[in-house]
């Protein structure tokens, strides 16, 4: 599937997502389900999941940079920054959402939602579970082993499903999320593929 196939394929789902995310009763629905049903003794666990998002999205980068820049291994340097582009593009692209549709958090809409973190900026979509996912599918694609690649998506899947239970965000806002990150990653990844194969150079080896 070629880069713009799959760019007109995340931006329908994100076109999707959003109709039905402000078609709003399915979206409060399930909410309340997650929200208001949840295992009590899960709390502490999904504010920290959700908590260490930032940091773990941003801090592996960081790490794989640092590391290929003090062993002085272009590969591992070409990984780093690729990393760091795809959370860069999705925090972009996140941002310009958030503040164009506006969308109000759960809490505000549905004071019945209990409010368990910290949710200050608009709703639409989700920046913990786009950060999340972006790093997931990043990591998963310069290391593809089934040991890195299953515990990062599950890792992600919590830290999505985690702003569901806190009441800080509706589904679609976690789907929009996941979109958002899978595809920023997808777009940097050709983009840095397409410039190493023109300089002649191997990607991710």
């Amino acid at each position: 599937m070629s880069r713009n196939s799959v760019t007109i394929l995340f931006t329908v789902a994100l076109v999707f997502v959003y109709t039905t995310a402000f078609g709003q009763n399915p979206d409060i629905d399930i909410l309340k389900v997650v929200n208001l049903n949840r295992n009590t003794a899960l709390d502490w666990p999904f504010k920290i999941i959700s908590a260490a998002a930032f940091p773990v999205s941003y801090g592996i980068p960081l790490m794989i940079l640092m590391a290929g820049y003090r062993v002085k291994k272009r590969i591992l340097k070409q990984k780093g920054w690729y990393m760091a582009g795809s959370m860069l593009l999705s925090a972009i692209v996140v941002n310009i959402l958030k503040y164009t549709f506006q969308r109000p958090r759960p809490f505000i809409s549905y004071p019945f939602i209990e409010k368990l973190s910290a949710g200050g900026s608009p709703s639409f979509p989700s920046g913990h579970t786009s950060d999340a996912m972006a790093m997931a599918m990043a990591l998963s694609l310069m290391f593809p082993r089934w040991y890195v690649i299953v515990p990062s998506f599950v890792w992600a899947g919590l830290v999505g499903y985690s702003r569901m239970d806190l009441g800080v965000h509706y589904p679609s806002d976690v789907l929009a999320g996941v979109v958002v990150g899978i595809g920023s990653s997808l777009v940097v990844y050709w983009a840095f593929k397409k410039r190493s194969t023109k300089a002649g150079q191997p990607v991710w080896v």
